[in-house]
């Protein structure tokens, strides 16, 4: 069985890659990168894959039998139709299943909508292909936040518009492992899984990273509009936006839902106390 991993130059696809090829063998796994020099270092097959060449996507999907399907990165509007450039050529190539990487938020009423529906419509895309499907919906990234700590530690406090809401938060290398085996095993057929681990507030993240780095933050909730410019200001009018209406989500409990994890990846995600202890052990 070939398998093939879409944007696999990036950090979630290239986690995939591995943690298919631990599960399989090298010779199995196939890597689509829109620059394929970026992806050589997996150590498997690279092919080009860039979601806007149809023509190039169907040479690319030849012998493949199971295609990931990463989610795109650009705006929502461009982003069906490259997604459905990558289904499309998938049928033509002979593809027998896709497994898509969707996303978990508020579907309506936040700057992040926008993406959620343009994800909710690829997922119907491929459930009306006539392909084997399973989809997962990812939980929030915890990485970001790590990756902030000397941010967070010069304000001495977290300050978003999350409130009270809870999160369910996830590692890139838990969701390739799940992914992997949701790759590789015909039970999921035509399942739609969250995926994430123990939901967080934002109080908690503060605890925690406050135990893994030797910090003393505090959360400080801020509202939708302030946080909103604040974010424009470093990041831009989009990405700004974005991620603003991603913490409105989580206020709003869209990202607080039942975990699917353990029936996809079969096994517990891991544990936040497990999570942040490795991470101690690693800043010390």
């Amino acid at each position: 069985m070939k398998i093939a991993v879409t944007a696999a130059s990036g950090q979630l696809g290239a986690a995939i890659v591995k943690a298919t090829v631990a599960l399989t063998s090298k010779q199995d796994v196939i890597a689509l990168a829109r620059s394929p020099e970026k992806a050589k270092h997996l150590g498997v097959e690279v092919r080009l894959g860039d979601y806007n060449q149809v023509e190039q996507l169907e040479q690319s999907l030849q012998s493949v039998d199971v295609l990931l399907l990463v989610s795109g990165m650009d705006a929502p509007d461009k982003r069906i139709g490259q997604h459905r450039n990558v289904i499309n050529a998938a049928k033509k190539a002979g593809v027998k299943k896709i497994v898509y990487t969707s996303v978990q938020g508020a579907e309506e009423n936040t700057a992040f909508s926008p993406v959620i529906q343009s994800n909710r419509q690829t997922e119907q895309d491929i459930k009306d292909s006539g392909l084997d499907w399973v989809i997962g919906r990812n939980g929030i990234y915890i990485e970001p936040d790590v990756e902030y700590i000397e941010n967070y530690k010069k304000a001495g406090k977290i300050t978003n518009c999350a409130g009270d809401g809870k999160c369910g938060y996830t590692i890139r290398d838990e969701l390739a492992y799940a992914y992997a085996h949701m790759l590789t095993e015909t039970k999921h057929h035509g399942q739609t899984y969250n995926l994430h681990g123990e939901a967080l507030s934002q109080y908690q993240l503060a605890e925690y990273l406050n135990q893994a780095f030797d910090a003393n933050l505090s959360y400080q909730p801020m509202s939708v509009a302030d946080y909103r410019l604040d974010r424009i200001e470093e990041l831009g009018e989009f990405i700004g936006s974005v991620i603003a209406g991603i913490y409105q989500g989580i206020a709003e409990g869209k990202s607080d839902n039942p975990s699917h994890y353990q029936q996809a990846a079969g096994r517990a995600h891991q544990t936040w106390p497990d999570y942040f202890n490795h991470l101690k052990q690693q800043h010390q």
